[in-house]
């Protein structure tokens, strides 16, 4: 079959078209009619069927108390856990330090990159709900685990006495108790691997986004949804952590168990008004389909823009209108995944029939949009160890500092986090309220400022936080070795730690938030429940690299004269080395990030699907 040439800007006709016509002589009017006996629906920019408009009875806000009920107590059962098991690993399993923040940090890594793979079962396989389902099962058998051992005395070593504890001599767990308790710990990371990545894109499926009352939904279910966050990240740091540290952890953890089990029976109970959404295929395989294709040419050149070249193919898009994507200069090699060769074969419908050798323009621009990406994913990944270590290092110090509230009250130490919630909710509807529209006259910017400026000023604050927290330890550690008392703990309040725990809230209020709304906005529109899992995995990623860098100087700042930085004993050791450390890795991050944030282009705003076809680059808006 010989291939028809024209030239790749041609604002006459698309590409599609034109393979039609000349290469398979298939003419568009017969295409018009086909689609017509489809018999679609178009509205406010979605194509559904009349099928479906027939079939689909959103369940809307009947399904909300079950679906936010589920996700609730999903999170309460995993911070109830991290929020103090720093404290419980130590104490009450006698681990030393660094061993405890290596498990904490390592569960943690694999509970944020196990929404990835969920993500990824959900979408190609099994579906939202039943993946929920497992996942929900999954978390109450690790909660489950957790609690019988700190409740039966052969899951736990036996207890220690101050005096003892204070001379390093407690009785460690054994290999039977230790492998028990990863054990639980192994079901509440694949428990959250199933809900997390799920819970959002299955509570917005269960309203009709093509009409206003839908619409609003949405926003509303989003803004229920973080509240609902907010709310258990503060009761776990408080009233859970308090049973948990003066009341018995039995009691702590057994009480996320139960409201684990009674979200269970809830999250059944509406199964019946639910919408369930039928697993529609993976977007990574596109993904790999693209690398595939343009791999299998390699050898073939790619015409200059002043050469005639070859045809592109471009079909129209299906189901839900996405944003259409022109085809791009920007990483070149992969256009060749698109060009339509002599012995690349099409369907009398138009479509491929190899998508492994002859992949959409949509397919390519969608993967050079995750490669754009990926430079400001890793930067991101280096900037959340500073945030690590609030769960770890961070409890330690407040352990050795004085945390009574009055004469009758102490504070415990892994409720100091909520010191970072307060300055986020505080300063968050300011920012929204009153300095985005300031700054909007000033930059004219929608949102005052870029989100690579919002994420670059999140970072500043990871790199003060933790350089205040190393002046702040060394001021406690001084006080701690001039004033010594039972325990070691200094005569020094524990809110010397509020002015590191503020920053670093100004840093999730920035960065976090910032890279949220980025994934959010810059990820192909069906591909944003991998942007979420993504996000997930740069906290998988900061608490490995946390998790290397404890080991690294725990070994390497070891003498025959004197104990690591990170010893047991934080007042021998030197502990604000360690957060200086980090600060001097964040500034270096710091300098990559600028690097990749002005050589990124934001995805810009392309013409539809019904519109001239114009090869245009994307927007070349620098942050």
């Amino acid at each position: 079959m010989a291939l028809e040439v024209k030239r790749q800007h041609s604002a006459s006709s698309s590409s599609w078209s034109f393979c039609n016509m000349k290469c398979l002589q298939i003419i568009p009017s017969g295409l018009s009619s086909s689609s017509k006996e489809q018999q679609q629906q178009q509205r406010d920019g979605k194509v559904i069927s009349d099928s479906d408009t027939k079939q689909r009875k959103p369940g809307g806000w009947k399904a909300m108390p079950f679906i936010l009920g589920n996700e609730t107590f999903e999170r309460m059962a995993s911070f109830g856990l991290l929020a103090n098991f720093m404290v419980y690993l130590t104490r009450e399993l006698h681990l030393d330090q660094v061993s405890a923040a290596n498990i904490l940090n390592l569960w943690f890594g694999v509970s944020n990159f196990a929404p990835l793979l969920g993500a990824f079962i959900s979408d190609s396989y099994v579906g939202r709900f039943r993946t929920i389902a497992f996942g929900s099962f999954a978390l109450f058998l690790g909660m489950l685990t957790v609690t019988l051992t700190a409740w039966l005395p052969e899951l736990h070593p036996p207890q220690c006495t101050k005096q003892v504890q204070k001379l390093g001599q407690c009785i460690g767990p054994t290999k039977t108790q230790l492998g028990i308790l990863i054990m639980g710990l192994g079901f509440l990371s694949i428990g959250s691997g199933g809900v997390r990545p799920c819970s959002i894109p299955f509570g917005v499926d269960q309203f009709d986004p093509t009409s206003d009352e839908g619409r609003k939904g949405i926003n509303s279910f989003f803004n229920w949804y973080y509240t609902t966050f907010t709310m258990i990240l503060l009761f776990t740091q408080t009233i859970v952590v308090y049973i948990q540290d003066s009341v018995s952890w039995v009691i702590g953890f057994g009480m996320p168990t139960m409201c684990m089990l009674f979200s269970i029976i809830l999250f059944f109970i509406g199964t019946k008004i639910y919408v369930h959404e039928k697993a529609e295929g993976s977007p990574l395989s596109g993904i790999f389909q693209v690398l595939s294709a343009a791999y299998k040419k390699h050898g073939i050149k790619l015409p200059l823009d002043s050469e005639v070249g070859p045809i592109f193919y471009d079909p129209p898009l299906k189901g839900i209108v996405l944003t259409k994507f022109p085809l791009t200069n920007n990483y070149r090699f992969l256009n060749k995944a698109a060009m339509v060769l002599e012995e690349d074969e099409l369907k009398p419908d138009g479509t491929c029939v190899n998508p492994w050798r002859l992949c959409a323009i949509q397919q390519v621009e969608e993967v050079k949009c995750l490669i754009r990406i990926i430079p400001i994913w890793s930067a991101g990944i280096i900037s959340l160890i500073a945030m690590t270590q609030q769960g770890t290092f961070t409890v330690s110090q407040a352990l050795k500092m004085d945390r009574h509230l009055g004469p009758h009250f102490q504070i415990p130490a892994g409720s100091m986090g909520v010191i970072s919630f307060i300055t986020i909710g505080l300063w968050l509807p300011f920012y929204d309220r009153f300095l985005v529209s300031a700054l909007r006259k000033i930059t004219k910017h929608e949102g005052g400022i870029t989100l690579l400026q919002r994420i670059g000023i999140g970072i500043v604050f990871s790199i003060l936080s933790m350089v205040v927290a190393g002046l702040i330890e060394r001021v406690r550690r001084a006080s701690a070795m001039l004033h010594p008392q039972p325990l070691g703990v200094a005569p020094m309040s524990v809110m010397w730690l509020a002015p590191q725990l503020i920053l670093m809230g100004f840093c999730e209020a920035f960065n976090i938030i910032g890279q949220i709304e980025f994934f959010n906005r810059q990820f192909p529109e069906h591909m944003r429940s991998i942007g979420n899992s993504l996000f997930s995995c740069s906290f998988a990623g900061a608490s490995y690299l946390s998790s290397v860098l404890v080991t690294i100087v725990h070994h390497a700042t070891r003498t025959k004269s004197r104990p690591d930085w990170l010893t047991n004993d934080i007042n021998v050791g030197r502990l604000d080395y360690y957060y200086f450390v980090i600060a001097g890795m964040g500034v270096l991050n710091l300098i990559y990030f600028v690097y990749c944030a002005k050589n990124y282009s934001y995805k810009g705003s392309l013409q539809k699907e019904d519109e001239p076809y114009v090869d245009v680059e994307l927007s070349s808006t620098k942050a």
